[in-house]
């Protein structure tokens, strides 16, 4: 069956090639073979992928289509939509990885074959896999009767033996939830087969998990503003506070971060419930891949329609949906879950936290994602203080601003245990992670995070009590939080940072300013002599694209994925001139490696930058949005490469314009053409300017700091005023 169906848009095209837009453009101008748009719009058409792979081949623009990005095309054009594909790909590979020959015997026959023969042998692998997957053809009694056939533990995974939960009629729901996966028939699967086939041959290389998660990310990527993530060591920190529970539960799952957090034990039995259906099969299918142990999920709105009201699990992970007015408030009056207090329409959040209290076992953990303003809004107080005094909230911790969407906001942790016992004398930590706030658009210092969470929340735990540590962590007696507002902001609570956090580090700060402000003075350019007339001839150009065609430079563009826990190099971190700070989506994409002497350039913004790699620099990925150059060191000088391609005419000859961006052509910036001896004389007053120009930017930085340091002490007491 040839895949015509699957389309690919401009983009595509140019990523496939390793060209940009415009040179796309160009070829559908100039050249009358070109295949024709087969769907999108006048403003972005959309072509065949078959068409374009053949056009591309024939031209000699393309030896080989890669095979990640045939795969990807193929997935992003489907014809049912990225995450039906996404979703019959993660079955294939979960066939795959649990019984490769079953699936080596269905597809070495024709198309057909293979999507007559596949519903059935998913119905083997994930009927055990994920209880309650629906199956083709067969009416589920307990849907009937508004129910989930996960509901019901199976003899595999009992439960975990608790005092059950106080019976009570629970709301009506107004969408009973659903399996989170259902099999697909033979028709649905058809059109799907050429794309299977493609990702059998990428597991084969790659794996059937790195695969997934591949296109997974790269979806998720592809589409920021669908979706709300948690970021893996966000995810990571959250599991680790709940220690090693046997049962977990995630009722709003997401992508499954959370749960993939934990699912590092065959012996773990995960319940996920989403209320998207796309994230809840999507979910299903991560964590089948990542763990042994059956995956209980469901598609459903967790506060209206809870799939697992029996539940009682060892610790619940959560990262629930912020500011939700639509919650269920006027559905949901008399529900039996709101043990602390009938939340406020605009306390959502207060909802989700008592939900996640119902479904723990006595003694369980529940850790939360919360908007700092939980933490003293009016309308959630009386529920605050019931918390408090019930021994339920165990700790608040303040995340730094960018621990997770939104990344401006410094979002909080909540730690929730449902009481097994009455504490004589309840306290309560805060814990204020903002010192480790990085600068920037890198996100926060997750080691420095991780550890000072954990450290105090052990010791609490342990103890039921820490030591103070001034503007960092303190256990409070719940006696003094019960006054009129109930504010639980660590911040607030807090002693302020001891005085050597205050004038001891502001006198650091000063001798570093003004070392700085002298090496600044020492880097300073002589003044510039103009260039005779006579002398100020035009100089013989070249440009990028034919010092890259002619061999003299490789050009490699940044990538949508890389391997975990490794720098990325963004194009903020280029125009600031800071160290690598950012992550891109876990993958196993090859990742475009910097090495000294590279030189890096960002696309987007319009700024004139280009900068050069260090040492300190080699080794991070490149990030989206900017170009990566390689010199041949025989051929071209690093820094008289960079220097030229600063230029700001240079730029704006090179650049095309949109209503809101700029986009730079990297292979239209020009540079002269000049001798090695000329090109190093250049060179070394480049790499001058730039010594002069970090100067420049450190002194401005410690002079920010400095001055926000005098009026922090000024007002907190910490600093004299003479």
């Amino acid at each position: 069956m040839q895949d015509n169906a699957t389309e690919v848009t401009a983009a595509g095209i140019a990523r496939l090639a390793g060209v940009g837009r415009a040179a796309v453009s160009n070829w559908r101008r100039r050249h009358a073979d070109f295949p024709r748009p087969v769907g999108g719009t006048e403003t972005s058409p959309a072509f065949a992928l078959a068409e374009v792979e053949e056009w591309l081949r024939r031209h000699h623009k393309l030896a080989e289509v890669p095979l990640k990005e045939r795969v990807w095309q193929q997935l992003a054009g489907h014809p049912d939509g990225p995450v039906t594909a996404l979703v019959h790909a993660g079955c294939a590979l979960l066939l795959i990885h649990d019984r490769p020959p079953v699936w080596l015997d269905i597809s070495s026959g024709t198309d057909e074959r293979l999507a007559a023969l596949l519903p059935t042998a998913l119905d083997e692998v994930l009927t055990p896999r994920v209880p309650g997957t629906a199956r083709p053809g067969r009416t589920d009694r307990s849907r009937v009767n508004g129910q989930h056939p996960v509901n019901t533990q199976s003899a595999a995974t009992p439960a975990t033996p608790a005092t059950p939960a106080t019976p009570a009629t629970p709301a009506t729901p107004t969408t009973p939830p659903t399996p989170a996966l259902a099999i697909p028939t033979a028709p649905r699967l058809l059109p799907s087969v050429p794309l299977l086939r493609g990702v059998a041959e990428l597991a084969a290389d790659r794996g059937a998990r790195p695969t997934f998660e591949f296109l997974l990310g790269r979806h998720l990527d592809a589409n920021p503003r669908q979706y709300t993530l948690t970021p893996p060591d966000l995810a990571g920190l959250m599991a680790a506070l709940v220690g090693t529970p046997a049962t977990v539960l995630d009722p709003s799952c997401g992508t499954g971060a959370l749960l993939r957090a934990v699912a590092d034990s065959p012996d773990r039995r995960l319940h996920a419930q989403d209320s998207s259906p796309e994230l809840a099969a999507l979910t299903a299918l991560r964590l089948a891949l990542h763990t042994r142990a059956p995956v209980h999920a469901a598609a459903g709105d967790t506060l209206r329609a809870d799939a697992y009201p029996g539940l009682r699990a060892d610790a619940v992970l959560c990262h629930p949906p912020f500011n939700e007015r639509n919650w269920g408030h006027d559905d949901l009056a008399y529900d039996p879950r709101w043990e602390y207090g009938f939340p406020a329409r605009t306390e959502s959040e207060l909802a989700w936290v008592q939900h996640a209290l119902a479904r723990l076992r006595d003694g369980g953990t529940a850790v939360l994602l919360m908007p700092p303003a939980v933490a003293s809004r009016r309308s959630g107080r009386r529920i605050r203080a019931d918390l408090l005094r019930r021994g339920a909230l165990r700790a608040v911790v303040a995340l730094p601003a960018g621990a997770a969407p939104p990344y401006s906001v410094p979002l909080h942790l909540w730690v929730l245990r449902r009481p097994d016992r009455t504490h004589a004398q309840p306290e309560l930590l805060l814990v204020d992670a903002g010192r480790f706030t990085a600068e920037g658009r890198g996100g926060p210092d997750w080691p420095g995070v991780r550890e000072t969470v954990l450290d105090a929340w052990g010791a609490f735990d342990r103890d039921g009590g820490v030591e103070e540590r001034p503007g960092v962590a303190r256990s409070v007696p719940v006696i003094e939080l019960l006054d009129d507002d109930v504010d639980l902001t660590p911040a607030r609570r807090l002693p302020p940072p001891t005085d050597t956090d205050g004038a001891g580090r502001l006198a650091d700060v000063r001798a570093r300013l003004d070392e700085t402000l002298r090496l600044t003075a020492e880097l300073a350019p002589p003044p510039a002599e103009p260039v005779p007339s006579a002398a100020s001839g035009r100089l013989p150009l070249t440009t990028v694209g034919e010092l890259a065609r002619a061999g003299a430079l490789v050009m490699r563009t940044g990538g949508h994925g890389g391997r975990a826990r490794v720098p990325v190099l963004t194009d903020h971190d280029v125009l600031a001139g800071t160290a690598p700070s950012g992550t891109l989506p876990e993958s196993e994409e090859e990742p475009v490696l910097t090495e000294p002497g590279d030189v890096v350039l960002p696309v987007l913004g319009g700024g004139a930058v280009a900068r050069v790699v260090d040492d300190a620099t080699a080794g991070a990925v490149l990030g989206r949005n900017l170009v990566l150059l390689r010199p041949d060191p025989a051929a071209l000088d690093a820094w008289f490469l960079a220097g030229f391609l600063r230029g700001t005419a240079n730029h704006r000859q090179a650049s095309s314009y949109a209503s809101t961006a700029t986009r730079l052509d990297v292979r239209r910036l020009q540079l002269p053409r000049l001798a090695p001896d000329e090109q190093r004389r250049y060179g070394e007053r480049f790499r001058a300017l730039d010594a002069f120009e970090r100067a420049l930017r450190e002194a401005g930085r410690l002079g920010e700091q400095l001055v926000r340091g005098m009026y922090d002490g000024l007002t907190d007491g910490t600093v004299a005023p003479d």
